[in-house]
């Protein structure tokens, strides 16, 4: 089934802020964000182990229960298993993601991405978000940024174990749709040029950016299309670079990149375009990307992303970007522009 049919809207709901990613955030507000994304329409919530060692998964859980499962679609990762013993966050290896989720739970986290494990992921997972079933599972991190040197070692055990047991999970009907869940464009390109097994989507974070998207379109995003597979750009804001945040990346923002935020920001004064309109609109625009999730942890922040989708944008902002090199020329832009 091809992820478009799959979703059920455009803009998803990324939920790596409610495992306290960079800080602690209150219970009550983890609750309002996840019931402010329901009462704005969004019906597809995105999660992962990785986030707080299951918090961002308890939290979901506990406020979508209730709520007609029937209604809404749920994608999570494998590649991860929490365990109940502790262990001390701040001695995690967490390769590019450093301390990101030093505020979650200390629970210890095992990197895994044997059939087995793949097995044992999704049924603990589905204990945490309070479900039957899940609608997508994401192969987590075998990539670069966070295995090293080791990471074609890890994508070969994701291979003969994760790869597969999806494979026969999808098969069976036990979830709809399976694919990496990366921060890099090469797995995703190395998995494309194997016979089997066979994806049906990719969850890619922060490489289709208005910031950052050369590399995934010169490399991936052809293929894809041209498959009938889908992708769900993660981090549309580049970890919330483009709207003025002091992090790209998961790291403090370098002068560059704020330079260039900055002569994006300029044109998009000048035209009356709000910064994250420009970022949802550009990402969405690519015929291979199904989806956005921007991450909330906050309420407010729910409604600005809805409106930033709804916003007319002119093509002769689109235009002005590409004239300035700030957009590659080979991107599709909204609208044809």
């Amino acid at each position: 089934m091809a992820l478009k049919d799959i979703l059920p809207s455009r803009l998803g709901f990324g939920a790596a802020p409610l495992g306290n990613m960079f800080r602690d955030i209150p219970e009550a507000e983890a609750r309002a964000t996840v019931e402010a994304a329901w009462n704005d329409g969004i019906r597809y919530f995105d999660n992962a182990p990785f986030y707080g060692a299951g918090l961002a998964e308890i939290r979901m859980g506990a406020a979508l229960a209730g709520r007609p499962r029937g209604d809404y679609v749920i994608s999570t990762k494998v590649g991860r298993v929490i365990l109940d013993e502790i262990e001390d966050v701040s001695a995690r290896d967490l390769g590019e993601k450093g301390d990101v989720f030093k505020y979650g739970r200390p629970n210890k986290i095992m990197n895994d991405y044997s059939a087995d494990a793949t097995l044992r992921s999704i049924e603990d997972s589905l204990k945490r978000l309070n479900t039957d079933h899940i609608d997508i599972a994401f192969v987590h991190d075998v990539a670069q940024d966070f295995w090293g040197d080791a990471w074609l070692s890890k994508f070969e055990e994701a291979r003969t174990g994760a790869f597969r047991a999806l494979d026969r999970l999808r098969d069976e009907g036990v979830i709809k749709a399976w694919g990496l869940g990366v921060n890099r464009v090469e797995p995703i390109e190395l998995l494309l040029g194997l016979e089997e097994p066979r994806p049906d989507a990719f969850l890619l974070a922060g490489r289709y950016t208005l910031l950052d998207h050369s590399r995934a379109l010169q490399r991936v995003m052809p293929q894809v299309a041209e498959r009938g597979l889908g992708i769900v750009v993660g981090g549309p804001y580049s970890s919330g670079a483009l709207v003025g945040g002091p992090n790209f990346e998961y790291a403090p923002i370098t002068p560059a990149m704020a330079q260039k935020v900055a002569r994006i920001k300029a044109i998009a004064d000048r035209h009356g375009v709000s910064m994250k309109a420009a970022g949802l609109q550009f990402s969405l625009a690519n015929p291979a990307v199904a989806a956005v999730i921007p991450g909330a942890s906050r309420p407010e922040r729910i409604a600005e992303d809805g409106a930033a989708l709804r916003e007319s944008v002119p093509a002769d902002f689109w235009r002005e970007l590409r004239a300035a090199g700030l957009i590659d020329p080979a991107a599709p832009l909204p609208g044809g522009a």
